[in-house]
């Protein structure tokens, strides 16, 4: 996952300017709208802004979508039509903000990281979604167009389960209950990716395999980072008393509270493995690096003797009992190779070879 940046232009801008921080996902911005009761569903692109205050005043739940946040014209035309602040609309352009919740008068304000496993099967991506809930509506802002809550639209289309039996405060809580569900898929990925490179290195370790738990420790630091501050999020939505948040969907946020607690154990217990598979790698290095010194040091030994003997050969006496004697090469030899076997069998027996 991508480390947080900030963008050069916020500094020294007073708060509430509008600059978008981040990365530019998507080409054009997209507005659409869910309109959806018990008894009806319409949905559509919204071209024109000026329909939102006619809609704002119609029954049923309002549910606007925005894909794109590079158009800061558009989130602050938006930003107008519903009365959001200056700063929180700041936070929205603000891509690498930390996820938290606010509490205004009239408003819910609620940003979280959505989090997927990148194409190259190991990396992951981020992407901000904030969401506004307010008297009857709720407001949904995304970097790109395309997202985990096609199976939910399917359901309120469809009137299948409760979804359209509830207000904005249960759609809000649906959003974010997709979200979470799919943090527990991510967490599985990293729990396998974990799994085989334990694996790779009990088999044989290699250099390759530092950088291996390296990108893993760091995909799972930044899925640390959007997944841990959500209990914060969660248990704010619980204990806060607004009346945007009904005491039915309490009971649901109760549930979603858990799914943190669960996701935040697991988190921790996959650092252990990695910490786990980090010292077991470097044991490995440190056992390789052993065995190769031990070969060295038997080899050394076994020269000793022989570089001893071929030093008393080698000096210049004059009256050397095997100087002229015709078989005192052969015997030099064979004496070298003897002591060398002799040593051979006396390592092996003490084990160290």
């Amino acid at each position: 996952m991508k480390e947080p940046g900030y963008s050069r232009q916020k500094l020294g801008a007073p708060p509430g300017t509008l600059i978008h921080v981040g990365d530019v996902k998507s080409d054009k911005a997209k507005v659409s709208l869910m309109h959806y009761a018990a008894g009806f569903c319409d949905e559509h692109v919204l071209t024109d802004l000026s329909e939102i205050e006619g809609i704002r005043k119609k029954e049923g739940v309002k549910w606007i979508n925005v894909d794109g946040l590079h158009d800061t014209e558009l989130i602050k035309n938006i930003g107008d039509q519903f009365d959001i602040h200056m700063l929180l609309l700041e936070d929205i352009l603000n891509t690498n903000h930390r996820p938290k919740v606010e509490f205004l008068p009239e408003q819910i304000f609620v940003t979280l990281k959505m989090i997927g496993v990148h194409q190259d099967g190991e990396s992951l991506v981020s992407e901000q979604v904030s969401l506004i809930l307010g008297e009857g509506y709720l407001l949904s802002f995304q970097e790109q167009e395309g997202d985990l809550f096609d199976g939910l639209r399917d359901r309120i289309r469809e009137q299948l389960g409760n979804v359209r039996q509830f207000g904005a405060d249960y759609l809000m809580y649906r959003l974010m209950d997709v979200i979470v569900d799919n943090y527990f898929l991510v967490g599985e990925h990293l729990s396998n990716l974990n799994i085989e490179l334990e694996k790779n290195v009990l088999l044989n370790s290699e250099e390759q395999h530092l950088m291996d738990i390296q990108l893993a420790k760091r995909s799972l630091l930044g899925f640390r980072k959007s997944v841990a501050p959500l209990r914060e999020v969660i248990s704010g939505l619980q204990k806060e008393p607004v009346d945007l948040i009904d005491e039915g969907v309490n009971r649901y946020l109760r549930d979603l509270y858990d799914h943190i607690i669960q996701l935040r154990e697991s988190i921790e217990t996959q650092r252990e493995i990695i910490s786990g598979i980090m010292d077991l790698h470097l044991s490995n290095m440190a056992n390789r690096t052993n065995k190769v010194m031990q070969v060295l040091t038997i080899i050394a030994t076994i020269f000793i003797p022989l570089t001893f003997l071929a030093g008393i050969y080698g000096m210049n006496f004059k009256y050397l009992p095997e100087y002229k004697w015709r078989y005192g090469y052969l015997f030099f030899w064979i004496l070298s190779i003897v002591v060398t076997l002799c040593m051979v069998i006396y390592f092996r027996r003490k084990k160290w070879m």
